[in-house]
């Protein structure tokens, strides 16, 4: 397998890794505690791979995924938003703003490849340098 492959598989797995942490801290109260080991898994799985340390910037832009289903889930918000039906009416409460969740998650989401790419291209620029005496 390729370096350069390897590295942006160990960013996809450590994306994951993030996106399990963050939902398990979002949702702690309720589905939380049950996803917590799947990020611990992801992690010492992770961690004990060579060259791990390439790919941690996916740590970081995982955290977008649930910013990202939290904006959806708030897409009426914030305010009152109401349904009705043929045979009920019923109003739901937003708290949260979408438009800032989205931003954020876009943020989070873009500065993981970011630092990806800038520790890369450092890593490839220090090697390939002559040593100078």
């Amino acid at each position: 397998m390729t370096s350069d492959r390897r590295a942006w598989l160990l960013f996809a797995g450590w994306f994951l890794t993030g996106a399990c942490y963050l939902l398990a801290l979002l949702t702690v109260l309720s589905v939380g505690l049950f996803v917590l080991p799947v990020a611990v898994a992801g992690t010492l799985a992770l961690a004990t791979r060579r060259d791990t340390g390439r790919g941690l910037p996916g740590l970081l832009s995982g955290a977008s995924l649930p910013l990202f289903l939290l904006a959806y889930l708030n897409r009426h918000g914030p305010g009152t938003y109401c349904t009705s039906s043929a045979t009920a009416d019923s109003c739901t409460e937003g708290l949260l703003d979408p438009w800032l969740l989205l931003a954020v998650g876009l943020l989070v989401l873009a500065a993981g490849p970011a630092l990806f790419l800038r520790t890369r291209r450092r890593r490839v620029n220090g090697s390939t340098a002559s040593p100078t005496a």
